[in-house]
């Protein structure tokens, strides 16, 4: 079942993005503080899954005739309604739990709140073109 693989894979980019998400945001928030380093590890971390997606879980649907920036633009604009869960799921576990890694807590729930309708977007949305059925 190729949909059953491409999520399997799109989760596994998700981590390597969780991880990126993580480590930018403990980065920078000494900077920029917790809410808007979020903001910044969030788009680190789509950078960082769109590429991988690209390159691995939906290469063969991967746009050759579309410009890689309107693709990757696109694929930002897509991952809208995930970011809104994700980011909501992040502030509510701030303010929910204390401690040290509330924080990374707070980017695990909210990469699994929106890790549905990111993945639905992407196959259907971003990664549509050139696909056999």
């Amino acid at each position: 079942m190729k949909i059953g693989r491409e999520f399997l894979a799109f989760a596994a980019v998700g981590v390597i993005g969780l991880v990126v998400d993580v480590v930018v945001l403990y980065l920078l928030a000494p900077l920029l503080g917790w809410y808007v380093a979020r903001v910044v590890s969030f788009l680190a971390a789509a950078t960082t899954t769109w590429a991988f997606n690209r390159r691995y879980t939906f290469a063969a649907s991967a746009a050759a005739s579309r410009s890689i920036w309107r693709e990757y633009l696109g694929y930002l604009a897509t991952m809208a309604a995930g970011a809104v869960l994700n980011y909501g799921a992040y502030v509510l576990t701030l303010h929910w739990v204390e401690g040290r890694w509330a924080a990374a807590l707070g980017v695990v729930l909210g990469s699994l709140a929106g890790m549905s309708a990111n993945f639905l977007s992407a196959r259907y949305l971003v990664f549509r073109s050139h696909r056999n059925g």
